[in-house]
């Protein structure tokens, strides 16, 4: 059943009341605010990448390891494409070799991350300029991917070697956003091994990690012998039976992203029902909480996981005929969002911060990147701002 939304404390009636040519002016200054702090960025880096969170508002710098250096490639090109500015083309072509050598030496590797690194790194770049390299090097990685999945637990598996008995039949919320790679890949090959890793792994996502409630786990483990459900535990979130902020958008946008892929309307609307109950936790300023389960404005936000909901909330609002009821609310409250990021959140070009989005939560148990900026919500802000901007073929 689809709950109706009453966001917190705010009247629905409200939402876009603000005044459309005074929000037009404020994107070109958040634009012209990230190509800035981009360009900087850019010399301080000297071809390497940021850290995954600032440490007192600083990025450190990083070689091409970890989970997120797709993301500072993907805002690179949606830099040149709001701008036309050919230095942000030059720099994220730049870094395809790196990407191409990861994979060609397995450096960090052993994980599911392979779609958030290739499908922002190389797919856009085949896809904006066509450049033959990239398509070889995202093939290369779709086919790494698929060899995490499980046929008898139907998942790709999160973290570790496909031997390491404590990860083995774990699944993670975030997965969702990595499957578009395998989509892509298989419409590029013609090999259906790609995209049926993904609908298998994105059914069982459907049956386990969305509640009944439309919560979500944050991970799920299956029985690889068995492949029966065991249960359902949390490595980023307030509890175990909480709902993480972050995942919860993961899921939002990525059942809408293996919609777009498939047309099963099924998957439109589970991210209905995730994106009522994420809009219906929120506080006054319409940016979460970094858990949603967790009120009060002493808590911490996660404006990551907001810039993550508006890119999620346009592609739902996108696929739904002009005579959905909820097609106009669901635009309308992403760019009430969005105004709330840009008037609250946003780093200025005055702003000692490197970064772009700041208080995002990169991971508030562990106490790393609270109340700091992290270069996927950096990427997503990025993102949303193009989105609405323009016309964007997606990455994704």
């Amino acid at each position: 059943m689809l709950e109706s939304i009453t966001i917190g404390n705010f009247n629905q009636d409200k939402l876009g009341e603000f005044d459309v040519n005074d929000f037009k002016s404020k994107l070109e200054l958040a634009i012209n605010n990230v190509t800035l702090k981009t360009t900087k960025n850019i010399s301080r880096l000297m071809g390497k990448f940021p850290s995954a969170n600032c440490t007192d508002d600083l990025w450190s710098v990083t070689d091409n390891e970890g989970w997120t250096t797709g993301f500072w490639t993907g805002q690179l090109w949606l830099c040149w494409e709001l701008t036309g500015d050919e230095q942000f083309r030059t720099q994220a072509e730049n870094l395809i070799y790196s990407f191409s050598e990861r994979l060609d030496k397995g450096i960090d590797i052993d994980n599911h991350d392979l779609g958030f690194l290739y499908t922002l790194s190389c797919v856009s770049a085949w896809k904006i300029t066509g450049n033959d390299e990239a398509h070889r090097t995202a093939i290369k990685a779709a086919e790494k991917l698929i060899t995490r999945f499980d046929p008898i637990s139907r998942i790709i598996q999160a973290w570790g070697t496909l031997d390491d008995h404590e990860q083995r039949g774990r699944m993670i919320i975030d997965c969702n956003m990595n499957l578009p790679l395998l989509f892509w890949a298989a419409q590029q090959t013609g090999e259906k091994k790609f995209s049926s890793v993904a609908i298998a792994h994105i059914e069982q996502v459907s049956k386990y990690i969305v509640r009944p409630d439309a919560s979500t786990h944050h991970t799920y483990y299956i029985d690889t012998i068995t492949g029966q459900p065991k249960f359902g535990k949390t490595h980023q979130g307030y509890s175990d039976s909480s709902c993480w902020a972050r995942g919860q958008a993961w899921g939002i946008y990525g059942f809408m992203l293996s919609y777009k892929y498939t047309g099963q309307k099924e998957y439109v609307e589970i991210a209905r029902r995730l994106a009522h109950y994420f809009l219906n936790r929120l506080p006054k300023d319409m940016v979460c909480n970094w858990d949603l389960d967790l009120v009060g404005d002493d808590t911490y936000r996660d404006s990551s996981a907001a810039a993550i909901t508006v890119c999620g909330l346009l592609e739902l609002a996108n696929a739904l005929p002009v005579t959905d009821k909820y097609k106009s609310y669901y635009e309308n409250v992403a760019v009430t969002i969005m105004n709330s990021l840009i008037d609250n959140y946003l780093s200025t070009v005055n702003d000692p911060c490197e970064g772009i989005l700041k208080y995002s939560a990169y991971n508030v148990n562990k106490n790393i990147g609270v109340n700091e900026c992290s270069i996927f919500g950096d990427y997503f802000f990025v993102e949303a701002l193009t989105r609405l901007n323009q016309t964007w073929n997606s990455y994704w």
